[in-house]
Order: structure tokens, then C-alpha cells, then sequence
């Protein structure tokens, strides 16, 4: 059993002592990802946009490590506010042609940076 730390500069840094991801057992575990913009370090403003800049990170981390978005078999969505279910849902699915990822959502108190959406996955390596 191997374990391989995934960094990439195309995605936000971790905000605290964590991996962006972990490669282990032909899998690819993805810290949550804010709408952050690895170029700027700005949270992009508002559910919609965060939503498509965090998944162009999970895009960036998961081909650091050697995979896609097509190979993910399970995704967390995690809303600040679940008003915006509809609106992300339009957004998640520009992202997948077809075979849908198992997916979760939650409503949570708060996000780090006071975040509208964190989406957190599992990958085939």
C-alpha cells in the first residue's frame, strides 16, 4: 500500500496543514476546494462563480495526480446556503457529459473564508 501527497500551483494552497490531495489505493481523496483563484488568491464572488472555480481546481489537483474529472466516483457539495441548490446544480452538470459521480450536499453553519460552496471528491487514480 503506497500513499503520494498531490500538490499542484494550478489550485489554491491549503489553507492549513493539509494535503490538496492524497493518491492511496487506486484512489484520489481531495481536500475540500473553495472558489478560490490560485492565480489571485481571491474567493470569487457569489455560489455560482466559486462552484466553477472549484471545480476547475478539483480539475487542476486531479490531473496533478494523474486523473480527470470523469474518473470521480464521489462528490461532497458542501453550501453555505441551500437556496442555491438549483443554481449549482446548472454549473455541476457543464461539468460531466454523463455517468454522474455519487454526489452528497449539506448545508453547513459556516466555510472557511466565509465561502459560499466547498466541494470535496473521490477519484479513480
Amino acid at each position: 500500500m503506497t500513499k503520494t501527497i498531490i500538490h499542484t500551483e494550478h489550485a489554491p494552497k491549503a489553507l492549513g496543514p493539509y494535503s490538496q490531495a492524497v493518491k492511496a489505493n487506486g484512489f484520489i481523496y481531495t481536500s475540500g476546494q473553495l472558489g478560490i483563484d490560485p492565480a489571485t488568491g481571491e474567493l470569487q464572488a457569489g455560489a455560482i462563480a466559486q462552484t466553477e472555480q472549484a471545480f476547475k481546481n478539483l480539475h487542476a489537483v486531479l490531473e496533478e495526480g494523474g486523473s480527470s474529472l470523469a474518473n470521480l466516483v464521489k462528490v461532497t457539495v458542501f453550501f453555505k446556503d441551500l437556496a442555491d441548490f438549483a443554481a449549482v446544480n446548472e454549473v455541476y452538470a457543464r461539468f460531466f457529459e454523463c455517468d454522474f459521480p455519487a454526489r452528497s450536499a449539506f448545508q453547513v453553519a459556516k466555510l472557511p473564508l466565509d465561502a459560499e460552496i466547498e466541494i470535496e471528491a473521490v477519484a479513480l487514480a
